[in-house]
């Protein structure tokens, strides 16, 4: 078993279960503090330590043939069942015998997450749970959230989960973990942060506790402060240089890694509560070649948002019919890893079937747009060009416009989407973002399934559909008198 935060020891040295803990690692995991709050760095091990004081516990709960249950909270399904996987690390490290692995779900195989529990043969259980206050009420359990500060309502789901640590009764005392990086001011997890460090004197980066402290002050908060800088001193081995120049952006590293400081405030973009209010089986993931096959003019119900990737991330194409005020989605679909030609002889056919286009024409994006706009033609009013495909440079301004219509479509029940899992995390993964001098943006993190690149997509295709929509009173673009259109784009430029 390897540390998840890059351990490494020489080939043939002994190794206790212990070991495979970093120090500041260790430090966290062996503060038995009844309330501990982690402010930690982006991938130091926050999860991976956190298993291991909880599987521990489990661990001596079996062996003593008694029960003890660890509930734990992440702001999004993914989230919670890759923390999950941590515990089940540290189970198999521990030799812990497992009786059942149980995932409870609201409908079918894609419906939304309700719980995944781990069950041992003396009735422990880890349970894992996206934190919102309807999934964390109703349990007695110690508690962990992680990435606290992301969650959706964190305010709402801090009154519904606490609870769960006040019956002794049912597995003894119950504890508390927090762990998170900062996401701004004002928030349930800043406050909590800012409760802790007042009433931790010695609360200084290595961790205000440890091994052997003196019993902690009754609602005290434990305060561990965990910068990568702290992280690199004690074995985390990273090239801090390397990351800080390849992220280039000084506030999002202040924030983010080191000295972690409270600057952005963020929420999510499409809770999930919104989400499943669109997922329709009306909509499809995906369609035969057949279906896009030119079927004449006349056909133009189309339209696309394409969200361009060459390696890291994903080129999405999202494809949405629209049915009277309705914007049904047609086809979600996903290229990676394959060349610019390839994925050009893949979007030919759909963009010859669509009306409108709206491209990511932003990096590796620009070579392809500017070959698919010869092809199909540009719109661009303001250089009199009224072709198929708007060429989205990807601007703050363009994002704010894009992703805050998105959510206006959302709330106005206006979308059909799929129901999928994948789908699902993708879009709850964007995040609306109010920087410290007041100014908004959005941001979602990068994940092995992309970076949001399905959320970016679709809100191209809302936009590509948005644009026909209030100018419906022409039939195409193709087919309308310049006068009209540059009286449309006034009146455009005025609404927005």
């Amino acid at each position: 078993m390897a540390n998840n935060a890059g351990s490494v020891r020489k080939p043939g040295s002994p190794v206790s279960l212990r070991d495979l803990l970093l120090p500041y690692q260790r430090r966290w995991a062996d503060d038995g503090s009844r309330f501990k709050i982690g402010l930690m760095a982006r991938q130091v091990g926050k999860d991976f330590s956190s298993a291991e004081e909880g599987v521990r516990d489990c661990y001596r709960a079996e062996l003593e043939k008694n029960k003890t249950t660890w509930l734990v909270g992440a702001p999004s399904e993914r989230q919670a069942m890759e923390s999950l996987e941590k515990w089940k690390e540290w189970t198999e490290a521990y030799k812990l015998a497992i009786a059942d692995v149980i995932e409870e779900r609201e409908g079918g195989s894609e419906a939304v997450l309700k719980s995944a529990t781990i069950v041992f043969p003396h009735g422990s259980r880890i349970i894992a749970v996206p934190g919102k206050p309807s999934t964390v009420r109703g349990f007695s359990a110690n508690l962990l959230l992680t990435e606290f500060a992301f969650f959706e309502d964190p305010d709402a789901t801090w009154r519904a989960a606490l609870p769960s640590i006040t019956n002794p009764l049912r597995g003894g005392e119950k504890k508390v973990r927090l762990i998170s990086t900062p996401n701004g001011k004002g928030n349930r997890f800043h406050a909590l942060c800012e409760k802790a460090r007042e009433g931790n004197s010695t609360g200084d980066s290595r961790g205000s506790r440890g091994a052997g402290a003196l019993p902690q002050e009754r609602g005290k908060w434990s305060f561990h402060k965990v910068t990568i800088t702290d992280a690199v001193r004690d074995g985390l081995p990273i090239d801090m240089e390397e990351l800080r120049l390849a992220l280039d952006d000084p506030e999002g590293w202040a924030q983010e890694y080191d000295p972690l400081e409270f600057l952005d405030a963020a929420t999510v973009l499409l809770p999930y509560e919104l989400i499943g209010l669109c997922e329709s089986n009306e909509a499809s993931e995906s369609l035969p070649a057949e279906y896009w096959e030119v079927r004449g003019a006349n056909n133009v119900s189309i339209d696309l948002g394409i969200d361009f990737g060459r390696t890291k991330n994903f080129t999405v194409c999202w494809a949405a019919e629209a049915v009277s005020d309705l914007q049904i989605t047609k086809e979600v679909l996903c290229l990676r890893d394959m060349s610019t030609p390839d994925q050009v002889d893949i979007l030919r056919p759909r963009m010859k079937r669509a009306r409108r286009v709206c491209l990511d024409y932003t990096g590796p994006g620009v070579g392809l747009g500017d070959y698919l706009a010869k092809e199909f033609g540009e719109w661009d009013p303001e250089k009199d060009k009224f072709g198929k495909v708007e060429l989205c440079t990807f601007s703050n301004a363009l994002k704010v416009d894009i992703f805050s219509k998105l959510k206006m479509g959302f709330e106005s029940r206006r979308w059909r989407i799929p129901v999928s899992r994948v789908i699902r995390e993708d879009l709850h993964s964007m995040n609306r973002v109010v920087t410290a001098a007041g100014n908004v943006t959005y941001r979602a993190p990068h994940t092995e399934d992309g970076h949001a690149d399905r959320c970016t997509a679709l809100a191209l295709c809302n936009r590509a559909g948005a644009a026909l929509s209030e100018a419906g009173k022409f039939a195409s673009f193709g087919g309308t008198r310049v006068s009209e259109v540059r009286s449309f784009r006034r009146e455009r430029s005025v609404v927005a």
